[in-house]
């Protein structure tokens, strides 16, 4: 099972993190606009160009999976992504109490066109495809693609991405998983496409599919909490730039900037690192396929 932290644990980090945000940097704001004075503050905090003034709306997808979030409530706080999503509107001055979340399916939130949503955090890899349609902030967490399977299959023992090719795999629709089974395993059958990590895990379940993957943390979570006699097959192999998650914003949106440069304070201020060891602890000895 994927440990679960103590509210002892939880408190603990709790006042860290507030420590940490009352002793935030001011850092120097990038991506300010061009008709901003030089002593014009570009992020006001708790008042900029919001979908609604004085909120702000965050989507993410329906159901919301741990560890990323918590019993599909991601207004509650709790999870990796929620957490950092609160963190980022505290530092855009937007308390709790102003946070709206709004459900928005993964493949939508990165499609051009009008967005429901000031930012979307959602497990997104951050790709030069998907600039093309929106925006990200800087990055908040690196990625590893993770096979995952369940005891019996034909792939329950493999430690090869040799040993995945005669199989039947899947991941979820738009998904950087999906590519990686495309480039890296290449397998013989071409893979199954799925609209949710859940519909995937119920052909993992019924046996139409033989694996799954996904990232690792979700491959920890699934294994341990959600399959009956789940197994993670392995990491696949890092290739290129590593893969990292960023929050997603409309095209040209004039969040961007004030988004970024709240990510990168939580990267320097160590906010990022405690709210990981805090919600992904115990994800990070998966083995390694080659």
């Amino acid at each position: 099972m994927v440990s679960r932290n103590t509210l002892a644990a939880l408190g603990s980090a709790a006042a860290l993190l507030a420590a940490l945000s009352a002793c935030a940097p001011a850092d120097d704001t990038t991506g300010a606009s061009a008709s901003a004075s030089p002593t014009e503050n570009p992020c006001p905090p708790g008042n900029l160009s919001t979908r609604t003034a004085g909120k702000l709306t965050i989507g993410t997808d329906n159901p919301a999976y741990d560890p990323w979030f918590s019993d599909n409530k991601p207004a509650n706080g709790k999870g990796f992504e929620s957490a950092v999503a609160y963190q980022v509107a505290q530092r855009l001055g937007y308390p709790a109490a102003n946070v709206v979340w709004t459900q928005v399916p993964f493949n939508n939130a990165i499609a051009p066109g009008p967005k429901s949503y000031d930012m979307d955090i959602n497990q997104f890899s951050i790709t030069d495809e998907r600039k093309q349609a929106v925006d990200f902030s800087s990055p908040y967490y690196l990625v590893r693609q993770t096979v995952i399977t369940v005891k019996g299959t034909k792939i329950a023992g493999a430690t090869t991405i040799a040993d995945l090719r005669e199989s039947k795999l899947g991941a979820q629709v738009g998904t950087t998983s999906y590519q990686a089974i495309t480039d890296l395993i290449k397998p013989s059958t071409k893979p199954q496409v799925f609209n949710s990590n859940d519909d995937a895990k119920k052909a993992l379940q019924n046996g139409t599919i033989d694996g799954l993957v996904v990232d690792l943390p979700t491959a920890f979570y699934m294994t341990g909490a959600e399959l009956t006699d789940g197994l993670i097959v392995g990491q696949l192999p890092q290739v290129g730039v590593p893969e990292q998650f960023g929050i997603v914003l409309d095209k040209g949106s004039p969040l961007t900037g004030c988004v970024k440069q709240a990510v990168d304070q939580l990267r320097q201020d160590g906010t990022l690192a405690v709210l990981e060891k805090t919600w992904l602890a115990g994800t990070g000895g998966a083995p390694e396929l080659q």
